[in-house]
């Protein structure tokens, strides 16, 4: 059997491109055994399999090309371990990271079913919400503009990125104005944080405790006459508003064209 192969059997034995074999020779990862003078062309021996498999094996763990350059041409042990525990500490970093995005959008999944299968759009209820960990910035918030810029702002200060939190970003009214019938000044934007372990200048809480809610068809430029029949709601049963009110958007356009699926929340904090 014959124990030289082209760079073309090469590639094909081991699922992998001419191009490549021809970049690890420019690179010194792997040469090939023989170079024809006359034509240039490359040819390789079984002696040189291993090695290219170990190239792939390392590939496949996730070092990079001059990772695996540095193992192959000292072969050391002890630095080789090296390499692997910085390679399995990477891989848990992003192994925690892709379980944060998971949970993130479980939660966007979550409340976007919850909200389709409601029933009764523009009734007030009452519920009971656990303690909520967010990210706020306190700023006055009037238009569709300033809303942008707000959101853009507390990204940047919080270092968090709001493309995967559609549905998680909210904003709220002081419990001033609500009382004064003051709806279109928002005095906070905040991003719902989902992570246990978020620390920093600009994390709150939403306080645990029982909410006047009110779901409606629509978006924030909607809301004054929901927020009217919501502390009428309030207000007919006895009860106080404790709190900032809480809005947030959890179907919009960027989510359905149809304007017909919009979906807001408002839930207003009260004392029973």
């Amino acid at each position: 059997m014959k124990n030289q192969f082209s760079i073309g059997e090469m590639a094909k034995l081991h699922n992998t491109t001419i191009k490549a074999l021809r970049y690890y020779d420019e690179i010194d990862l792997l040469k090939p055994i023989h170079t024809d003078v006359n034509n240039g062309y490359r040819y390789y021996s079984t002696e040189q399999f291993e090695h290219l498999n170990t190239i792939h094996y390392l590939k496949e763990l996730g070092f990079s090309l001059k990772e695996i350059k540095g193992h192959l041409d000292h072969r050391d042990i002890d630095s080789f371990l090296n390499l692997l525990e910085e390679q399995k500490r990477l891989t848990e970093e992003k192994i925690k990271e892709l379980t944060r995005i998971n949970h993130r959008f479980q939660n966007r999944i979550k409340d976007i079913k919850l909200a389709r299968e409601s029933k009764e759009l523009g009734i007030p209820f009452i519920k009971e919400k656990e303690e909520r960990k967010i990210v706020r910035l306190m700023e006055r918030i009037s238009s569709e503009p300033e809303l942008e810029v707000s959101l853009r702002r507390l990204e940047s200060q919080s270092k968090r990125s709001s493309s995967i939190f559609i549905g998680g970003v909210g904003l709220t009214v002081s419990m001033n104005d609500l009382l004064i019938n003051n709806f279109t000044q928002y005095n906070s934007i905040f991003i719902l944080a989902e992570e246990d372990d978020i620390q920093g200048p600009l994390v709150a809480t939403l306080p645990e405790g029982m909410y006047a809610c009110i779901f409606y068809n629509g978006n924030h430029s909607e809301s004054p006459e929901h927020y009217r029949s919501l502390l009428k709601f309030i207000r007919d049963n006895g009860f106080e508003v404790s709190g900032d009110s809480i809005e947030r958007t959890i179907i919009d356009h960027y989510i359905s064209r149809s304007k017909e699926d919009y979906l807001t929340e408002i839930q207003i904090p009260i004392n029973c």
